[in-house]
């Protein structure tokens, strides 16, 4: 395993914490050397990631949102992880967005958008959804690592 450094912060489940995140992993991945346009992409796929935690996790009650960064030499995993209300992502994924090949993205339907941009934009993408839920993202430097289709793993 390659050493990487790990930095973690909570903040609470309210839409003013959302540009703070952002901001926060914008820094990051400064410092791990990603371009203007890879820094874009990791601010919107994890802003899209937390908007979800403190839209749907506590359904108006207060919670926290837990952002975990783990900074290596040639890419950036991302944590986001509530202990809200958990979700069924491929039942979600089914009813939302353009996930099939075939379909147009001036179909996607409202409210799939996030979902759909983590995975356009991140390289890999993973949902744990049991007690809460946690979305790993990841993003290589120097471009995509993987196949251009992204496949998500959810347990």
């Amino acid at each position: 395993m390659q050493p990487y450094d790990y930095i973690e912060m909570k903040v609470p489940a309210k839409a003013q914490y959302v540009g703070v995140t952002r901001l926060a992993i914008s820094g990051l991945a400064s410092r791990v050397g990603f371009t203007f346009d890879e820094i874009e992409d990791l601010k919107i796929a994890s802003g899209e990631a937390v908007t979800n935690a403190v839209q749907h996790a506590y359904k108006g009650e207060e919670g926290e949102v837990v952002v975990g960064c783990a900074l290596f030499e040639d890419k950036i995993e991302i944590m986001i992880a509530d202990n809200g209300s958990s979700f069924d992502f491929e039942e979600t994924k089914k009813n939302v967005g353009p996930y099939n090949d075939e379909e147009e993205v001036q179909f996607l339907r409202e409210g799939g958008l996030g979902l759909y941009l983590m995975e356009s934009l991140m390289d890999e993408v993973k949902v744990h959804h049991e007690e809460g839920v946690t979305i790993l993202m990841t993003k290589y430097l120097g471009g995509e690592q993987v196949d251009k289709d992204v496949r998500t793993i959810t347990y």
